[in-house]
């Protein structure tokens, strides 16, 4: 073998330990990717209860309620499927209800999600794309009802 030919093969060996990494840290990270899951991919997937994840969706008209002197209750919904999330402490300025959220926590034994932070939307025309197309993709969307501030290329 020339040098030539070493050096050719010395660099498809690299190249392909390479790619067989990057293909494993994908694999491994492939649910992690996900910025939220919306209460029906929750349903689908069984996620267990104790398992950390973001949840995000709409919150439900009607379902919010103060359990407690910092405990807040409200459903968030995809308009197919709801789940009930608790949350200790200050809610966003901006939280309300029929606005869109993305709480993070675990999920509890009972089914509720426990979150230890939420996320609300920064004004009443933007929703984010990932809330905006999981409605889109349960028939729930109706053109004109949310803009994205993005899309219509308006800057702050």
């Amino acid at each position: 073998m020339t040098r030539k030919q070493r050096r050719a093969a010395f660099i498809a060996a690299g190249l392909g330990i390479l790619g067989v990494a990057v293909a494993l840290v994908l694999f491994a990270m492939r649910d992690n990717i996900v910025f939220f899951y919306s209460p029906t991919e929750i349903v689908e997937k069984g996620i267990e209860p104790g398992t950390r994840f973001r949840l995000g969706g709409l919150v439900e008209n009607g379902s919010v309620e103060h359990t407690g002197p910092a405990t807040i209750a409200f459903e968030v919904t995809d308009l197919q499927t709801k789940r009930r999330v608790t949350y200790t402490g200050v809610l966003p300025d901006l939280f309300r209800e029929g606005q869109g959220v993305v709480a993070e926590g675990v999920m509890g034994p009972d089914g509720v999600f426990v979150a230890d932070s939420v996320l609300a939307k920064h004004d009443e025309k933007y929703m984010p794309p990932e809330v905006a197309n999981a409605l889109k993709a349960s028939g729930r969307w109706e053109e004109g009802e949310i803009k994205d501030e993005k899309a219509e290329g308006t800057t702050r």
